[in-house]
């Protein structure tokens, strides 16, 4: 099934709930006009409908292979990874001066969708060299910039993020791959670093490793972590490609999903220590990981959206063309399975998480702007804590619900569903692994508590709280029913939110693994809460311009609808999710390890 890019949820998401015209009013962010977005959007949609989406499930049919150290991508994605890097895809939000165009985070974000709902193997290639570039713009040194941006935005070069260890996977304080200094600035690096992705590909003349690895003096645990450039190829005084450094590809993993990416092992050091040089300061290695991890969490919650949109758009095609049985208030014959109330129901489960969480990314992307361009300096603040509270529920939420909703996707085509001609099922395949890499759920939640909550003993939750129950408030207050249910709907979300932020505040210290064994409810039902209040606003803006008489009126009627159907369908679990943390921890832990 082609791809159609939702422009016009994607508008209206940015300029009546993310405020693309406060982001564009802000110091550097002058180009971001509503009419340069617009053809931004409008470009890029075709882009990777006519480009990359063509080469979707022929990457999941004839994935990339390996043979001899080198890997070959599926057919097609190196001339498309070439069009993209020349079309200047890679640079959106990164520096003028390092040849990319400068826009902000927010004009990114409905970009990085559309390239994902397109295809999103091939997308996780520029999705890792998004991380490498940011960590080099806070940590590398003026030489290694100017090095290795410009031609990470070209997409002549690509990166990659090498923390995983056969030994050490959440745990990094394992990791073992050593650095030895050589005494003229560089460093012999070896070991083996797994789940490598694009570690190997054919795609770009140069791949750029950035790798965790150990000093020979450095002290045990996290603490005793450096940051490291490994490229592929050395590069030469001109900044061209050398000779071929000592780091191999040896195996890549055969995968239940994203099979067109290629998840490379790589092995440093068997022919004499792979040349590395180190970014930063030693032993500072995890907080500079840590920025490309935070950019590539970030990227991966809008990967849930991006295949949730697609599953969502697959589904109903088919619900509209599959005639199956009459209609219950009775028809002449056979209908489209669209008419059936269950089917409806699917679908407007489908549509409204995906909206709730494209809604939520938008806003958490616009906040990640304002905290970096706001003159004020107490705005700043503001938003980078909102910002940094978002982004473990956008990965940990979007992606999980993404699972779900290419899980109804499936269940919406029947038997057909289960057949892999139909396309649904690589949808379900491919987003199995999105609640998994870039740290699970279950840490994305113990960030969600640990860092983000009881930090300052829940006060920024509690203001995020604050500002659901003024729009609950607001929703009450309007004349209509459908803004009134959703508003009843929201407070009681918002009640519920507040009472778990507050027992998570309260039980940290006395009761750990009971505040622990309620983390990935709370980062649920955070999720939930918190598209619902995008999803209230949504249905305030849409009301708003209904009565203006701006625009499409059969989409802000819908807008309400998906809205409502949130609101009074998805919103209610909050409470359940409530109960579940607060009242259920003893249940959790209540069986010993051999009861098992």
């Amino acid at each position: 099934m082609d791809y159609h890019a939702p422009l016009k949820d994607m508008q209206f998401v940015l300029n009546e709930l993310a405020g693309l015209a406060e982001i564009n009013a802000l110091p550097g962010c002058e180009d971001a006009t509503p009419e340069t977005v617009d053809a931004v959007l409008e470009e890029n949609a075709r882009f990777c409908s006519e480009v990359v989406s063509p080469l979707n499930v022929p990457g999941d049919r004839q994935p990339s292979s390996w043979q001899d150290g080198q890997v070959t991508t599926t057919k097609g994605f190196k001339e498309a990874f070439k069009a993209y890097g020349e079309a200047g895809w890679q640079g959106v939000q990164h520096p003028v001066e390092f040849g990319g165009q400068g826009l902000p985070k927010l004009v990114a974000t409905p970009c990085m969708e559309m390239l994902n709902s397109a295809n999103l193997s091939f997308a996780l290639c520029p999705l890792l060299t998004d991380g490498a570039i940011e960590a080099l713009m806070t940590a590398g040194t003026p030489e290694q910039q100017q090095t290795y941006l410009a031609n990470f935005i070209s997409g002549k070069w690509t990166g990659t993020m090498n923390l995983t260890e056969p030994q050490a996977g959440s745990d990094l304080a394992m990791v073992r791959t050593r650095a030895e200094p050589q005494g003229d600035g560089t460093y012999k690096l070896f070991g083996t670093k797994i789940f490598i992705t694009y570690g190997e590909h054919d795609m770009a003349e140069n791949i750029v490793h950035l790798v965790l690895a150990r000093t020979p003096d450095a002290p045990p645990g996290v603490k005793g972590i450096s940051l490291f450039i490994v490229p592929k190829f050395l590069v030469n005084a001109d900044g061209t490609p050398g000779a071929r450094n000592d780091v191999h590809c040896v195996s890549i993993e055969h995968k239940l999903g994203i099979k067109a990416s290629p998840t490379a092992v790589l092995q440093f050091g068997d022919h004499g220590g792979a040349i590395g040089t180190l970014i930063g300061e030693e032993n500072r290695g995890l907080e500079y990981m840590f920025i490309m991890m935070n950019a590539a969490r970030f990227a991966v919650g809008m990967q849930g959206i991006s295949v949730a949109e697609r599953a969502y758009q697959q589904a109903v095609q088919y619900a509209r063309d599959r005639v199956q049985s009459r209609d219950l208030a009775g028809s002449p014959g056979p209908v489209a399975i669209i008419h059936q109330p269950d089917v409806r129901r699917m679908l407007m489960s489908m549509r409204a998480q995906t909206e709730a969480a494209r809604a939520l990314a938008y806003v958490t992307a616009a906040a990640h702007d304002l905290a970096l361009h706001h003159p004020d300096a107490q705005v700043r603040a503001e938003k980078q804590a909102f910002y940094e509270y978002m982004v473990p529920i956008v990965k940990g939420w979007s992606t999980e619900l993404s699972v779900d909703v290419a899980s109804t996707g499936v269940q919406v085509h029947g038997g057909m569903g289960f057949i892999e001609e139909t396309g649904a099922a690589q949808y379900y395949r491919d987003a199995r692994i999105l609640p998994i890499y870039e740290g699970t759920t279950a840490i994305q939640a113990n960030d969600l508590i640990g860092r983000k909550t009881v930090r300052d003993g829940g006060a920024n939750a509690r203001t995020i709280v604050a500002q659901v129950r003024a729009t609950a408030a607001e929703l009450a207050a309007a004349q209509a029913p459908d803004l009134q249910a959703i508003g009843r709907q929201l407070a009681a979300g918002a009640e519920a939110l507040d009472a778990v932020v507050n027992y998570v505040a309260g039980n940290i210290k006395s009761d750990i693994k009971a505040v622990f064994a309620g983390s990935v409810p709370y980062l649920k039902m955070a999720g939930i809460v918190l598209g619902g209040w995008q999803m209230g606003r949504a249905a305030l803006a849409a009301a708003r311009l209904q009565q203006q008489g701006q625009g499409d009126k059969d989409f802000y009627a819908a807008k309400i609808a998906t809205a409502r159907f949130f609101a009074e369908h998805i919103l209610p679990q909050s409470v359940a999710y409530r109960t579940e943390i607060v009242e259920g921890a003893s249940s959790v832990m209540a069986l010993r390890e051999d009861q098992f």
